[in-house]
């Protein structure tokens, strides 16, 4: 048998030119897969870098927010102080007949027969109107329900500005 020498050789240079183009495909795979690989890791980065920024937002909101609340609450907290402190005050001039409750009279009922002294005193400020005192444990009760007016009206105020607050 008779090997032709130029058969092998071509057979030769084919084989070593797929294998060089295998090798070349395969280089030019890699560099393609690493650039896709690096552009995936570039944009997984931006997105994380978005997301904690955004989240970075959402907490400075947050934490906004709730100092705004923190000095509304305190504020409401005052003024329900306040008035609990000036309810007592004026309970306490009651009870020590350091002040008094009086209503305005109409002129005509006490013109019908209503025995209620005419004088006022130095002191008012409604030109010798008619007035008569109130039982203290009624202007107590009375006192009592003012006081629960205000309470009422002091926490529907703090109600209104949370919920602007929280409507922002």
């Amino acid at each position: 048998m008779v090997v032709p020498w130029k058969a092998v050789g071509v057979l030769a240079i084919v084989l070593v030119g797929f294998g060089s183009a295998w090798q070349f495909q395969d280089w030019r795979y890699e560099k393609q897969l690493a650039e896709q690989a690096k552009l995936h890791a570039e944009t997984l980065n931006q997105l994380t870098q978005a997301a904690a920024a955004a989240q970075q937002a959402e907490q400075d909101k947050r934490q906004a927010l709730e100092q705004r609340l923190s000095a509304s609450e305190q504020t409401h907290f005052r003024k329900m102080t306040d008035a609990q402190r000036d309810q007592d005050r004026l309970r306490d001039r009651l009870a020590t007949a350091d002040v008094r409750l009086s209503v305005l009279l109409d002129a005509a009922d006490v013109a019908k027969g209503c025995d209620v002294p005419t004088t006022s005193s130095a002191g008012g400020v409604d030109h010798a109107a008619v007035r008569a005192r109130l039982d203290p444990a009624h202007a107590q009760r009375i006192i009592a329900i003012t006081d629960k007016g205000d309470r009422g009206l002091i926490a529907l105020q703090a109600c209104q500005a949370y919920v602007q607050e929280m409507s922002r």
